[in-house]
């Protein structure tokens, strides 16, 4: 079996380049924390912006916001976890080195030719995101198809349907067909909903009975089944509007009891004590309650897409957070839950997502106050990351190890 510990190979490598988590999870913190206060400025106060109206010379706001949040910083987490992830699973070597360097390169190329302020062609930015979910999703099937490691096939084919949804996005930029992009935007929402109900399935309740030494609540194989097939069947109803609003009622209600049924099996309320813990399962229960939320509001169709904030945010980039913190500092041979503080950054996520999502709702004349609000809790949070978590993603494992 190849020792992918083997240093000889490794050493001589840049920290930044050894695993997939470093460069990823670094460059996504790095547009998250950026992109959320350049956007409230470019909305509410252009004359103070980068980005006023003579900026957007090919890319219009509204589809920018969106694609950047999904494609450019969620999907490079996502991407940075499955890299390092899969290498664990497989014992095979995933990236490193120049092939790292070189699909990160077309990840950040994608970001930056968005943000040009002249024409280009959008096949461009297109090919690059392209090449990185294809290198990506490339180097998942080979290393999980040379050990029949079939249990995981589902991540690289889960890529690829990434890859051609994004394309459709450009597709719907270029034509202008902005109820298009609106599908993408809520399919991608509901594509990321299906990777968290997958890994957080795994790792929540795995992580939690590991720290709190009792054991580990065994699936439920019809209730799994169940959760996965209602998740995949609103990403494609969102993409291609198959049903009437009643059936999607019905999915967002029944997916909703199911992964209530499910979280609620992981004994959270025990994990109050340790942030590293409490905060995966805060993010993870901003799903169960969106689903639900979104059901009752169904025929409200600001409140339906307001609400969709909610786990966008309080959920998706809440558990990105503390996945990422998580991650990076076990992979890099520290201590996990004696790391630096991220309390206020842990609070900081569903806090901005409640103020995002249910506060304009509730006091929709001080919507402009809630969004900066919580623009300022999304920066603090990723913000924080950044300033601890950059000196550890760029050097070398403290043990020594590669990787």
């Amino acid at each position: 079996m190849l020792n992918i510990d083997d240093p000889v190979d490794v050493e001589k490598t840049p920290a930044i380049w050894r695993l997939g988590f470093r460069p990823f999870f670094l460059g996504g913190a790095v547009v998250s924390a950026l992109y959320i206060p350049l956007w409230l400025m470019g909305w509410f106060t252009p004359q103070y912006s980068l980005f006023n109206g003579e900026f957007w010379a090919n890319v219009v706001p509204l589809w920018w916001h969106p694609h950047e949040m999904l494609f450019g910083f969620a999907l490079a987490i996502v991407c940075g976890f499955l890299l390092t992830a899969a290498q664990t699973w497989t014992n095979q070597p995933t990236m490193k080195g120049g092939k790292l360097a070189i699909t990160f390169c077309c990840w950040l190329a994608a970001r930056l030719l968005l943000l040009l302020p002249f024409n280009i062609p959008l096949w461009l930015p297109a090919l690059f995101d392209s090449l990185f979910l294809g290198i990506s999703a490339w180097t998942l099937w080979r290393c999980i198809y040379t050990v029949r490691q079939w249990r995981n096939i589902g991540f690289p084919l889960l890529l690829t349907v990434a890859l051609i949804v994004n394309l459709i996005s450009y597709y719907a930029l270029y034509e202008r067909n902005f109820s298009l992009s609106t599908q993408v935007w809520q399919a991608m929402i509901w594509w990321l909903a299906l990777v968290i109900t997958v890994v957080g399935g795994r790792v929540i309740p795995f992580f939690t009975a590991m720290k709190l030494q009792h054991s580990k609540p065994e699936p439920i194989n019809i209730l799994e089944i169940l959760i996965l097939l209602l998740m995949a069947a609103l990403f494609i109803q969102s993409m291609f509007h198959l049903f009437p609003r009643a059936i999607e009622q019905g999915l967002l209600f029944s997916a909703g009891i199911l992964q209530l049924i499910r979280v609620s099996r992981w004994k959270g309320h025990k994990t109050f004590k340790e942030p590293m813990l409490w905060s995966l399962h805060v993010s993870y229960w901003a799903l169960p309650v969106t689903l639900l939320a979104m059901a009752w509001q169904i025929n409200n169709e600001f409140a339906y897409k307001t609400l969709l904030h909610l786990f966008a945010v309080g959920g998706i980039a809440s558990l990105c957070l503390s996945m990422i913190t998580r991650v990076s500092l076990g992979h890099t041979s520290r201590n996990i839950y004696q790391g630096p503080n991220m309390l206020l950054a842990f609070i900081c996520l569903p806090l901005a997502g409640m103020l995002r999502a249910v506060m304009p709702l509730v006091w929709p004349q001080y919507t402009s106050t809630w969004l900066w609000l919580a623009g300022a809790c999304w920066f603090i949070g990723f913000g924080m990351f950044v300033w601890y978590f950059a000196p550890i993603l760029t050097k070398p494992r403290v043990d020594g190890r590669p990787g």
